[in-house]
């Protein structure tokens, strides 16, 4: 019989003497296994990694029989010995490395400073060592590297540096929270296949917290689906995914976008609404005593494609490409754009003024983060009004009132949301929220920037259908830039690759998912996780 590395047993947390968020849990994770925990957000997947490490805040109220690492109880460590053990023989990887990373210190001084903790090195074994260690994660030349600072680095190799710290301590048992959920297709590939393989060198356990079940199918040994701070069903990966005991793991199946969506579309000729002609978008690079323009950055790079009415174009690529930069630049967001935009036949991005001003109302944005995107000084209601009192002046305070209630009854949120702030909701609300700002002003079309991008699979098919549904009812046009092609097959009707700043192929869903001709689309589809059971 196998003993387990980690034991849980009884696990409950509590904060502020009466909110439970894990609720009585027990699992365990047995040498070299890569263990899931899954669930929506606010289910309790992070905080029952924390409670195990015990960094949770001071209102937190932990009870546990046992947490058990190696026999060891946990629960009853002081303090001062659990800094032995975080990071010595448990490591963590943290959702966002920008934010969990120190932006004044380079990147081989925190990758030392964990080695310095656990081990005594001498000054040339200890440099040897994080050379080592950024070699293992795979950063390219890591002796240039070293001296970089953390936004000197893209967002994949940030997570990379963020494993070399969690590998630093040589643990037991890795936990990886959320490791990949705002990276590429690609780069989550290349993530995913760096953590098997240092789990076949090294042999650790791997803890695995996600909400996207294709990643999980294809990671984990077994797994634990968690709702609501409960373990509603456990067993091997391959028995929970295929045969679903519990209905809300059956939600969370059914919510996966499927890439055969894309059959069910049926392409129907409409006028075209925006028309991009021969468009650039050049950044001046500068250098030298008088910062003469040496060179350019093509961000946009001579695109051309059209939107029909009532129809959406997804616009996908890996970041770095070009896509939001596009999506700016045609809503004169971003100045120095240069081609032809040409909106319900009025060439747009040639306006200024009180006429750019006017035309603004038909075409607007659903940027990528809700909260960041609205005040959180303002009420809800105010939020969504701001746009009709700009643009519709002569529209009167009851009118936008009761405009503003409709609103959030079609994005399906209740009317006394007017009334809160942005705080007050969930991310998918948030978002539903942003949705409705958009519409205030009746457009013909909303630009869609990564709208689903970090939200759960239940609540992004809800928005996905609530984009569908709004589409239908107003004949919206939706340019949807995503990196995310299962769900462009959901909600798409012709699709874009975008690569270093060009289109590199264009055409309907089904065309481009299912006979991709240019290798880099080709290269975008193989990285696409995909659950066990539908390979």
């Amino acid at each position: 019989m196998k003993i387990p590395l980690l034991s849980v047993e009884n696990l409950s947390v509590t904060f502020n003497q009466q909110q439970r968020v894990v609720d009585d849990i027990s699992f365990a994770i047995y040498p070299g296994e890569t263990f899931a925990l899954v669930g929506e957000s606010g289910s309790g997947k992070s905080i029952t990694a924390l409670s195990v490490l015990r960094l949770l805040p001071n209102n937190a109220r932990l009870i546990a029989t046992a947490i058990n690492l190696h026999g060891d109880n946990l629960a009853k460590r002081p303090e001062f010995e659990l800094c032995k053990i975080r990071g010595r023989r448990m490591g963590l990887i943290f959702q966002d490395p920008m934010s969990s990373l120190n932006p004044v210190m380079t990147i081989g001084s925190q990758i030392e400073e964990v080695i310095k903790i656990h081990f005594s090195l001498p000054g040339k074994a200890l440099k040897e060592r994080v050379l080592q260690l950024m070699q293992q994660v795979e950063i390219p030349d890591p002796e240039q590297r070293i001296k970089d600072y953390p936004h000197q680095l893209s967002g994949g190799q940030r997570q990379r540096v963020m494993i070399a710290i969690a590998l630093a301590g040589q643990p037991d048992l890795l936990i990886a929270d959320e490791p990949t959920t705002s990276l590429d297709v690609t780069i989550q590939a290349q993530i995913l296949t760096l953590l098997k393989n240092i789990q076949q060198q090294t042999g650790m356990a791997l803890w695995f917290i996600s909400h996207d079940l294709a990643l999980v199918s294809t990671m984990a040994d077994r797994v634990a689906v968690m709702q609501q701070g409960k373990i509603v069903e456990t067993g091997l990966t391959s028995e929970v995914f295929n045969h679903p005991q519990h209905p809300y793991t059956r939600k969370l199946l059914n919510s996966l976008p499927s890439m055969q969506s894309c059959l069910t579309h049926i392409p129907q000729e409409k006028p075209p609404l925006l028309q991009v002609n021969d468009f650039y978008c050049y950044y001046p690079i500068r250098k030298g005593l008088f910062k003469r323009v040496v060179d350019h950055v093509r961000a946009v790079d001579g695109v051309s494609f059209e939107i029909r009415q009532g129809k959406t174009l997804a616009l996908v690529g890996e970041s770095g490409c070009g896509k939001t930069t596009l999506g700016k630049s045609l809503l004169n967001l971003i100045p120095g754009g240069s081609g032809r935009v040409t909106i319900d036949g009025i060439e747009f991005n040639k306006l200024t003024g009180e006429a750019l001003r006017q035309q603004r109302a038909n075409i607007q944005i659903v940027f990528q983060d809700p909260f960041s995107s609205m005040n959180p000084r303002m009420l809800v209601g105010d939020i969504i009004a701001e746009g009709i009192r700009a643009l519709h002046p002569n529209v009167s305070f009851l009118e936008r009132k009761e405009t503003v209630r409709q609103l959030l009854q079609q994005v399906d949120l209740p009317t006394d949301s007017a009334g809160r702030y942005p705080h007050e909701f969930s991310g998918g609300q948030r978002q539903r929220i942003c949705i409705a700002r958009a519409l205030a002003v009746n457009p013909k079309l909303i630009v869609c920037d990564e709208p689903t991008s970090a939200l759960d699979v239940s609540v992004q098919a809800q928005i996905i259908q609530l984009l569908k549904t709004l589409q239908q009812e107003k004949g919206l046009s939706y340019l949807f830039i995503t990196h995310d092609l299962a769900v462009v097959a959901e909600i798409a009707d012709e699709i874009a690759v975008m690569y270093q700043g060009k289109i590199v192929e264009h055409g309907n869903v089904e065309q481009v998912l299912t006979q991709a001709k240019h290798i880099y689309t080709q290269k975008l589809l193989a990285a696409i996780p995909v659950l066990a059971s539908e390979k």
